[in-house]
């Protein structure tokens, strides 16, 4: 039988087998699987378009202007900002970890004001609805 030849850390066939080495590994590796994975909630494809639906009509009336999106350990959060350079009058929160309770679905307004809390991430969406129509009266 042939012995299998000696790889590196890489998985790639070592340059120099005979030679001894000390059993050194890398601090990190380049490519995809370099960053640690982190545990992060996200929204999915639907959630996330939903959202930006509403952030869209919000946007053509002239009411919102930027956005920003984190995603935390235990929350996904998209800001809504009227200028860049302000706090947000918005955040739609996705945690989890409230599933089984009062909803995952968040609408927190500037001040800390939890506007609507839900299950249905629609139904939480809708929050915004009159602020539409208001904008398209004026």
């Amino acid at each position: 039988m042939a012995e299998e030849p000696e790889r590196n850390w890489e998985g790639r066939e070592a340059a120099f087998p005979d030679v001894a080495r000390p059993n050194i590994k890398p601090l990190h590796r380049v490519g995809a699987d370099s960053r640690p994975h982190l545990a992060q909630t996200t929204f999915d494809r639907h959630e996330l378009s939903r959202i930006l639906t509403t952030y869209g009509r919000m946007v053509a009336v002239g009411e919102w202007r930027d956005y920003a999106l984190d995603f935390l350990a235990d929350a996904a959060v998209f800001s809504i900002f009227r200028r860049a350079s302000e706090m947000p009058l918005y955040r739609i929160e996705k945690r989890p970890r409230l599933k089984n309770r009062q909803g995952q679905y968040s609408v927190i307004a500037h001040g800390g004001l939890v506007l609507k809390r839900g299950h249905d991430l629609a139904q939480v969406l809708k929050v915004f609805d009159k602020a539409i129509l208001k904008a398209l009266t004026v």
